[in-house]
C-alpha cells in the first residue's frame, strides 16, 4: 500500500518528466527543463525518502553519473540547455542504467506494449540495447 507522500512523489516524478519531454519538444525551452528537474527531484525524494535519495546520489559506484546529472542540471539552469540536457541525459543513463531491464521485462508483460515488444522487430532492437547479465558457462 502507497501512503500519501509516495503516491505524491510519483505524481511530481511523472510531472517532471513530462515537463523534460516538453522542454526539449520546444526547443529546449530553459523555463520548462528546470521545472522539469525540480519536479524529478522533488518526486525521487519524496518517493525513496530523503536519506536513501542523498545515499543514492551520494553512492560510490554512482558518483560520476550524480556529477553529470547535476552538472547537467546546472548547465541548464544557466542557460546552456542544448548541452545541459546531452550532460544530464549521460548522468541519468549512469544512475538509472540497471533499472531499465527491469523496467523492459515489466513492460514486456503488459498487455498491448507487452506484444508489440515481442514482436521479432522490436524485440531484437530492445535485446541489443539491454545488458544481459549470464553467468560464464
Amino acid at each position: 500500500m502507497l501512503d500519501d507522500y509516495k503516491k505524491i512523489g510519483i505524481g511530481l516524478t511523472g510531472f517532471g518528466m513530462l515537463f523534460m519531454v516538453f522542454g526539449v519538444v520546444f526547443l529546449f525551452d530553459r523555463g520548462m527543463l528546470a521545472m522539469g528537474n525540480l519536479l524529478f527531484l522533488s518526486g525521487v525524494t519524496l518517493v525513496i525518502g530523503a536519506k536513501k535519495t542523498l545515499k543514492f546520489f551520494s553512492a560510490r559506484r554512482k558518483i560520476k553519473g550524480s556529477s553529470c546529472f547535476f552538472g547537467g542540471i546546472l548547465l541548464v539552469l544557466y542557460g546552456y540547455t542544448f548541452f545541459g540536457i546531452i550532460l544530464e541525459g549521460f548522468g541519468f543513463l549512469n544512475l538509472f542504467g540497471d533499472f531499465f531491464p527491469i523496467a523492459i521485462n515489466f513492460l514486456r508483460r503488459l498487455p498491448v506494449i507487452g506484444t508489440v515488444l515481442n514482436m521479432p522487430g522490436p524485440q531484437q532492437l530492445v535485446d541489443k540495447f539491454l545488458i544481459q547479465r549470464r553467468l560464464p558457462v
